[in-house]
């Protein structure tokens, strides 16, 4: 397990999002209205779109491919049967966000 320094907080638009790429894996990162962030799986499971590219919505990312929300909290399809998104637990040290990463 392993923190890796990701971002300031700062360069994360309200209701927008970031990408990542950690070894193999493209993590979206997300910033809702709130000022919540939120690391999630860039690819969506169903059909393989980029969540980045979709709308963020308070703790909801709407996939760009075929309108499915996904609760960025648990990494769960919202009213579907679609598999999970990984989610990856975040800390913010001095306006910097960290994310924690295990393979």
């Amino acid at each position: 397990m392993a923190w890796f320094k990701i971002i300031q907080i700062k360069d994360i638009p309200k209701m927008g999002s970031r990408k990542v790429i950690i070894e193999d894996d493209e993590i979206a990162i997300f910033k809702t209205n709130d000022g919540s962030i939120f690391a999630v799986n860039n690819i969506c499971p169903h059909k393989g779109g980029k969540l980045t590219e979709g709308l963020v919505h308070e703790h909801i990312i709407t996939c760009p491919m075929h309108n499915t929300n996904i609760d960025m909290k648990t990494g769960k399809s919202i009213n579907e049967n679609y598999p999970c998104i990984n989610i990856y637990e975040t800390k913010i040290e001095k306006d910097n966000l960290y994310l924690k990463w295990e393979k």
